[in-house]
């Protein structure tokens, strides 16, 4: 089967840079609309049909280097290709947002995102994120990522609770973003995932890319992926359940998610990635606990730890009752 080819990497570029993204339609693509199949490939939640709509209009997509219209039929082994415009008149407005700051100075700001706030606006969708409370709470944030995400250097999913890091200059965020590329960045997680987890540890080293057969979706993929390392350590074995500690090598979009549904331990109450059988959280049980990185300007180490969030820990309460 032809398998999609995703050219960008949504943990590290930013949405609006005026590089093209190229896709190639396989199989299962073959017949669906040009319109839909674009908006559904690009990082999830992040832009509308009627905006992808407008884009095609405006030249801004092509298929097999010529312009069609949004109602286009793809054949299989089109190469559909879309250069995102930077946005002329997105306003993104500071707003009272209480912040759990964890530690902040001239250069960076490291947050607690609690579960259930997404990190950054996106087109149709600018108030209630963090970047609309870093914009509140900070006289400054870096510029490098645009309108959309200023200051942001990294994130987590919405459902996600923990720490991330923000910028507050372009020194800042310069440096911050090489010792991410590097994999140089602490980065450890809590997940409570489904099963008796058989080793004490170990690691999962598997590429991640598009699901051919769902492009919202990730999945383990040789072909059009990205390098993907997580290492886990048990915690705690609660019956069915089996509570890990996982760290970062890489840095992919739903990486944990993928890696422990690939390796037969989805997380608990993963609405995507997960089994029907789950707990009484609303999303994943995962939580983003110990961040630690050089300091942008004066290079010592530092590292922070955020507590398991009330909600999960009540559901750890349980399971330890049962």
């Amino acid at each position: 089967m032809n398998e999609k080819k995703n050219q960008t990497d949504s943990q590290d570029t930013s949405l609006y840079n005026d590089e093209a993204m190229s896709f190639t339609a396989g199989d299962a693509d073959a017949g669906e609309r040009l319109d839909k199949y674009v908006t559904e490939s690009i990082e999830e939640g992040t832009v509308s049909r009627t905006m992808v709509q407008e884009w095609i209009k405006g030249g801004a997509v092509l298929v097999n280097g010529r312009q069609v219209k949004s109602n286009y039929k793809l054949a299989v082994a089109d190469v559909v290709t879309v250069i995102i415009p930077e946005p002329e008149e997105a306003v993104i407005e500071p707003q009272n947002i209480p912040l759990d700051v964890v530690y902040e100075d001239s250069d960076v700001i490291v947050i607690n995102k609690p579960r259930g706030m997404v990190v950054h606006p996106a087109p149709g969708h600018y108030s209630g994120t963090v970047v609309n409370a870093l914009m509140y709470h900070c006289k400054d944030l870096s510029g490098i990522n645009g309108v959309l995400r200023p200051g942001i250097v990294h994130r987590i999913d919405k459902d996600t609770s923990g720490l991330i890091m923000a910028a507050k200059n372009d020194l800042a965020h310069a440096s911050l973003a090489a010792q991410l590329k590097a994999h140089t960045v602490t980065r450890k997680y809590l997940a409570l995932v489904h099963g008796t987890m058989p080793h004490e540890h170990g690691t999962v080293d598997a590429p991640i890319g598009r699901d051919p057969q769902d492009r919202k979706l990730f999945t383990v993929i040789h072909r059009g992926s990205k390098e993907a390392v997580t290492h886990f350590q048990v915690v705690e074995r609660l019956g069915d359940f089996t509570l890990l500690e996982l760290q970062l090598e890489t840095g992919r979009t739903h990486q944990i998610r993928v890696h422990m549904k690939y390796i037969g331990h989805p997380l608990a109450g993963d609405p995507v990635y997960g089994r029907n059988k789950t707990i009484g959280l609303k999303g994943q049980a995962l939580h983003a606990a110990v961040l630690g990185f050089d300091h942008p300007r004066t290079g010592e180490y530092l590292e922070f730890r955020a507590p398991i969030p009330a909600d999960m820990e009540h559901e750890l309460m349980i399971l330890r009752q049962r």
